[in-house]
């Protein structure tokens, strides 16, 4: 059976891990590095850092935090914040990045996903998507959440999966925060047309939602969650304990990324 993997996110924003609830009420949480070391030694399974300003912003990725948090782990680090260009793809793997990130970049050039994997490997290259709900229509929103870009997102999944994305990260604006639950209605609706892994983003307040996402959903590889982590309400150690008790296939321990404590 393939293991199922936890994966923390780290929002940057000026700097600072913060987070909010549905994209919005943003709060600084902690240093990017000093959670990036946390992490590296509860046994995540990878780490998400996204600069959640930058496309907004038009600015380029804060590569010198990159830099000292990739320093901190030695888990695969996927990144992502105004990536554009196959060049951003080349700068922020060499501040230490694993897998890159693209969102805003590749809805405003669909092409950027092709040539990507082209240079570097599908399993490079991560699409992600910020969802919502619009007039009963699944709806991809661009620069952080902030805009509704018109395009369907079921569509927009099987194209970027068709282009070369080897994975996407399916992040709901509508239960971002929440803690009530992932959105699994909208992640099934993404896996039935896919055949790369899915990594369900928004919406995980305990350990129970764990269990619902990846019994419901065994489509889904991964599930991505913050606050719980960050605040320590939910230890990555007892969450694989608890699953891999429900059935739930879990890498623990130290095999092969770290000790669990």
């Amino acid at each position: 059976m393939i293991t199922k993997r936890i994966i923390p996110c780290l929002d940057i924003r000026g700097g600072r891990v913060v987070k909010g609830r549905n994209f919005e009420g943003v709060r600084d949480v902690d240093s990017p590095v000093a959670l990036a070391q946390y992490y590296n030694t509860q046994g995540a399974d990878e780490l998400v850092f996204y600069d959640i300003t930058a496309s907004a912003e038009g600015r380029g990725l804060f590569t010198d935090v990159l830099t000292g948090v990739a320093r901190e782990v030695f888990i695969p680090l996927t990144v992502g914040g105004n990536i554009n260009s196959v060049d951003d793809f080349e700068r922020v793997l060499g501040c230490g990045a694993d897998k890159v990130s693209v969102n805003t970049g590749a809805v405003r050039t669909p092409s950027l996903i092709e040539a990507a994997a082209r240079k570097y490997g599908n399993q490079c290259v991560v699409l992600s998507m910020d969802i919502k709900r619009v007039d009963g229509q699944f709806r991809v929103f661009a620069k952080g959440g902030r805009e509704d870009t018109g395009i369907d997102a079921l569509e927009w999944a099987r194209r970027g999966a068709e282009s070369g994305a080897g994975e996407l990260v399916v992040n709901s604006i509508d239960t971002d925060g929440v803690r009530d639950g992932f959105d699994l209605e909208m992640l099934a609706a993404i896996c039935e047309r896919v055949r790369v892994p899915v990594i369900a983003s928004g919406g995980a307040g305990r350990m129970e939602h764990f269990k619902a996402l990846f019994q419901t959903l065994p489509g889904v590889d991964a599930g991505l969650a913050a606050s719980i982590f960050h605040y320590k309400e939910v230890g990555i150690p007892a969450l694989k304990k608890y699953l891999r008790a429900q059935g739930i296939e879990m890498r623990i321990g130290g095999e092969p990324y770290g000790p669990e404590i």
